[in-house]
């Protein structure tokens, strides 16, 4: 599924990255920690996250991964989203819970790493 298809799914609002939108993502892995984001031994996944700083950002570089799912409201900083952009990193806000997110991409497709 498309990165864009994603977050017209979960009623979600691209605000960093839309040129890359169009970049396949078939696994995603939702965690609040970047320590078990680290750990990951796949690319090109989203992340989906209630974590908005700097450091989500950082690790997704580090972790190829192609876009990331913020929830429950979480807004990115100005900082994160140029860095984002520098980094080729699709940035989604969304009003809707990790556990409802998950569940919506799950339903359409979307596979877990594990």
């Amino acid at each position: 599924m498309k990165i864009g298809e994603v977050a017209r799914l979960i009623n979600g609002k691209i605000v960093s990255g839309n040129l890359h939108s169009g970049k396949e993502v078939n696994h995603a892995f939702a965690s609040d920690l970047m320590s078990d984001v680290l750990t990951l031994d796949s690319a090109d996944i989203l992340l989906i996250t209630g974590l908005a700083n700097m450091q989500t950002i950082r690790t997704a570089e580090m972790a190829d991964i192609s876009g990331i799912v913020f929830v429950r409201n979480k807004k990115p900083t100005k900082e994160m989203i140029d860095l984002a952009e520098e980094s080729n990193i699709v940035l989604i806000e969304s009003a809707s819970s990790m556990f409802n997110v998950c569940g919506q991409l799950h339903h359409a497709g979307i596979k877990p790493l594990f």
